[in-house]
């Protein structure tokens, strides 16, 4: 009866992470403390929120379908809330709805991962094959995009990152329908694509991130790969630990060809989330990581469970084509981010969400590394309340690196309810400025960013 019981149950559609039915539409939102009249915008979330129950024994956490959760802030007030579907086909014909315009990639057309703004648009966005969903200002779907048709030989990513000099995102994108190669993909400023380079690999990886540095796009090439028993079986995202897979990290020139990358070996882990990096002056190369030791280790995943993550320092050496691994942090956490004004250059504060499966009574909060004195200093959340991702946000566009604010969803499991913090980056350990209540729980999960005003 037991194992029974385990079976049709899955972590990833209870507590802080169960799905939520409704979308709503709230204005005037209560604050507690004083939101910066600075910040004019709309902080957007994106995460898992199946439409209609799934089967927990198949049911992916990754695999779920889009939801949106965005607070509109100005003028010191928090202006409204609203969450919205992303409408994939099974969205649009649960909800009774017509389908929504645009390119489909044959496998897939739910989008949930992270949410930009580019290009003066705002992009849902997806990994393994799934096109951009553009939305409207109020969240509303637009239209699925293959960014005016110059998206040609596969989907995107869910990591872009953008070069704060020329303004161009640069992505590594894989596709679980053609697992022969992946592609480095640029996006100029005018939302189309100037670059789409195939690299082949071996193994169809998962590559969930990527980095840059002046000099390089940075490939994580780790052991968790396609699974054909995983997809036999049902699993809605079928990518499993491969030990038989290498782990290397791979140095792109900017503008190279497949055949310029420098392949540097690395001890097994896998890497969803880089923060930084930045080229050395003797050559080598810089990268900090969420690490982890292994995960998704067996046939059918439900989610990223059980794993060892540390927060580390991976230095690329071109010459020994060998990569350094040094642990900054023990504590188990996760999406680290940084001042993206600073990305692929050096940088100096990194900062991180502890992680929900850590030790029993450890500390929930938002973590910043001085990664020039090695010292840290921690936000501690009441107890019980969970933190998703926290961004960065500067006060002003010349404002120093860590002059600015931490932005992110808390989630009290107890009240099931969500507010949006705000936190000092100078002063992280202080009670936070500003805690916006959302009318309902947002569900655990994914990714986000400040979208300004222009």
């Amino acid at each position: 009866m037991a194992s029974q019981a385990k079976i049709e149950t899955n972590p990833f559609l209870e507590g802080i992470y169960a799905p939520v039915a409704e979308e709503l539409s709230v204005e005037s939102l209560p604050v507690t403390g004083i939101l910066p009249a600075e910040l004019d915008g709309l902080y957007v979330r994106i995460g898992p929120n199946p439409a209609t129950p799934p089967d927990p024994r198949f049911y992916h956490w990754f695999a779920g379908d889009g939801m949106v959760h965005g607070v509109r802030l100005q003028a010191g007030k928090a202006l409204w809330y609203r969450n919205r579907f992303v409408r994939s086909n099974r969205v649009s014909a649960a909800l009774g709805e017509a389908a929504a315009p645009g390119p489909r990639d044959a496998r897939s057309d739910t989008v949930n991962t992270n949410i930009i703004g580019h290009a003066g648009k705002l992009l849902a966005l997806v990994e393994a094959g799934g096109f951009p969903v553009e939305l409207d200002s109020l969240l509303g779907t637009v239209a699925h995009s293959n960014l005016d048709g110059t998206l040609q030989l596969g989907g995107f990513s869910a990591h872009p990152h953008r070069d704060p000099d020329s303004g161009e995102l640069h992505a590594i994108c894989y596709n679980g329908g053609n697992r022969a190669f992946i592609r480095h993909v640029v996006v100029g400023t005018d939302g189309r694509v100037r670059r789409e380079l195939p690299i082949p690999v071996t193994d169809g990886p998962m590559i969930h991130d990527c980095a840059l540095t002046a000099r390089f796009v940075i490939i994580l090439d780790l052991p968790v790969t396609f699974s054909l028993p995983a997809a036999r079986a049902g699993v809605g995202f079928p990518y499993c630990w491969n030990k038989d897979h290498p782990a290397r990290v791979g140095l792109l020139p900017r503008e190279g060809c497949a055949d310029d990358v420098i392949w540097c070996d690395v001890d097994p882990a896998q890497v969803f989330h880089p923060c930084n990096a930045h080229d050395l002056p003797d050559g080598r190369v810089v990268i900090d990581v969420a690490a982890h030791d292994r995960i998704f280790d067996n046939e059918h995943p439900t989610g990223p469970e059980g794993s060892v993550v540390t927060f580390e320092r991976w230095t690329c050496d071109p010459a020994t084509r060998r990569v350094e691994r040094r642990v900054i942090d023990t504590t188990p956490q996760e999406f680290p981010r940084c001042d993206e004004r600073l990305t692929g250059k050096p940088y100096r504060y990194a900062y991180t969400v502890t992680m929900t499966d850590g030790p029993a009574g450890s500390p929930a909060g938002v973590i910043r590394h001085d990664l020039e004195t090695g010292g840290r200093t921690m936000h501690v959340f009441d107890a019980g309340r969970v933190p998703g991702e926290f961004v960065f946000v500067p006060r002003t566009a010349d404002a120093a690196e860590d002059d600015g604010w931490l932005m992110g969803y808390v989630v009290d499991p107890h009240a099931d309810a969500t507010d949006l913090v705000l936190l000092d980056a100078r002063d992280l350990a202080a009670p936070a400025s500003a805690s916006v209540a959302l009318p309902q729980r947002v569900p655990l999960g994914f990714h986000g960013n400040w979208i300004a005003t222009a």
